[in-house]
């Protein structure tokens, strides 16, 4: 666990991996780009059984996410998931070259 710029996180800080970019395509699914250089898919619908990020089951409050500092948040960072966490919960997105 460890603070950074008054908000505390669950998870240790990593330089190794950061989120870059979302898009919203719809209906909770976001694609999300890592500083991997991986664009994967995330199913947002399997994070509401997450105790912390279930406020963001109401889309009002999902339509709410930014990347802030490398991280997915909602609620002008209140709710956050590591992006460790979301990579793990993601799916392969295979990009046409």
């Amino acid at each position: 666990m460890y603070e950074l710029d008054g908000i505390v996180y669950g998870s240790e800080p990593s330089a190794d991996m950061s989120v870059t970019r979302i898009k919203d395509v719809g209906d909770y699914i976001l694609l999300v780009t890592f500083s991997t250089g991986e664009t994967r898919l995330v199913d947002c619908t399997e994070l509401f059984g997450l105790p912390a990020l279930q406020r963001i089951a109401d889309m009002d409050v999902f339509n709410t996410h930014a990347v802030v500092d490398g991280v997915l948040t909602w609620l002008d960072g209140k709710v956050d998931i590591s992006p460790e966490g979301l990579y793990e919960r993601s799916y392969e997105y295979p990009v046409a070259v």
